[in-house]
């Protein structure tokens, strides 16, 4: 391995030269630093991420909060993790995964004890008991998410409650009058996390405008759960013709329930969902959707990161338009 050393030699410099050109810590003339950049290229030095750190104050790492709770769809977590996790190695970072519910001060831990020079956040609750200390952290924070109160936050999320109003607007469109929501499971709402109350509430809005005889039913994964939740759905006296689907982890089982009960999509049933493209492109039947970007949404949160370590931006809060592709799974009534 190449060392400071041997670049210091090469370029007839002494060591403290080179480290001052790695970090700018000190002016160097201008054809000293052409000069020891040029060494550094031609024997292929790597500074280690210890050196990098010493030179620069910084750890090199960013702490992501993932707290792992119930009612949490890890495949799709997963998806935002990978993409944090790629985007923060373009700018030569790592990623602290911190998946404890550790409480409002964890932020605090991993910044304070220079573990983390920044830290994003997941799993945002609409009155999310972290955010008076978030505020407080001496360190870029990020929300991947949105609370209600987020003065002086930095979010990215999805714009959730138009992609509720979209979902819907969609069937009313295309002339259904009764709609159900099969939502997220009933932990999700009770802790209040803000991206499907958001939906709900947009779900809920549109349903009002359009007169519409709309039902909201919470529905854990697993078969019985999917069979009892759709008892409810076509309950005698509903009519319901359309189905907004948002809870990634029952769209197969769904689907087969529908298909074991003779009903087709979308003869008989429109459906529409809010998933990964992958997911609703990969299911029994193509599901028309409003995507989840979670690799674009990830990436945002790292370049937002990033802006705030530089000292470029002020806290903002970027919200994706939902784009909605037809894959035939909903129809005129």
């Amino acid at each position: 391995m190449i060392t400071i050393k041997e670049v210091a030699r090469h370029a007839g410099v002494s060591m403290s030269t080179v480290s001052y050109v790695l970090s700018g810590k000190r002016t160097i003339s201008e054809e000293t630093k052409r000069r020891v950049e040029q060494s550094i290229v031609a024997l292929g030095y790597h500074p280690n991420a210890g050196a990098r750190a010493l030179a620069s104050n910084r750890s090199q790492v960013l702490g992501l909060v993932v707290p792992l709770r119930s009612g949490v769809n890890m495949p799709v977590i997963m998806q935002f993790v990978a993409s944090i996790v790629a985007s923060a190695r373009d700018h030569d970072y790592d990623v602290l995964l911190l998946t404890k519910e550790a409480g409002p001060g964890e932020a605090h831990r991993v910044t304070a004890r220079s573990m983390t020079d920044a830290v994003i956040v997941m799993d945002v609750e609409s009155d999310d008991p972290r955010i008076p200390e978030l505020r407080t952290v001496d360190a870029p924070v990020v929300l991947l998410g949105m609370p209600d109160d987020h003065e002086v936050l930095s979010c990215v999320d999805l714009d959730f409650a138009t992609a509720g109003r979209q979902m819907a607007g969609h069937l009313a469109d295309l002339g259904h009058s009764s709609i159900a929501l099969i939502g997220s499971p009933p932990a999700v709402y009770e802790r209040g996390t803000s991206y499907a109350a958001r939906l709900l509430a947009g779900f809920r809005g549109e349903a009002g405008k359009r007169n519409l005889q709309a039902s909201v039913h919470p529905c854990e994964p697993g078969y019985d759960s999917v069979a009892a939740c759709l008892d409810e759905v076509l309950a005698p006296g509903r009519d319901t013709t359309g189905l907004v689907v948002h809870n990634e982890a029952i769209l197969g089982t769904l689907l087969l329930e529908l298909r074991r009960r003779s009903l087709d999509v979308p003869g008989d049933l429109s459906v529409i969902t809010l998933c990964p493209d992958d997911v609703a492109e990969n299911l029994p039947v193509p599901l028309t959707s409003i995507a989840v970007p979670a690799q674009e949404l990830g990436a945002i949160a790292v370049e937002m990161v990033m802006a705030r370590l530089a000292q470029e931006h002020a806290p903002e809060v970027r919200l994706l338009q939902p784009q909605l592709t037809d894959r035939g799974s909903t129809a005129a009534r």
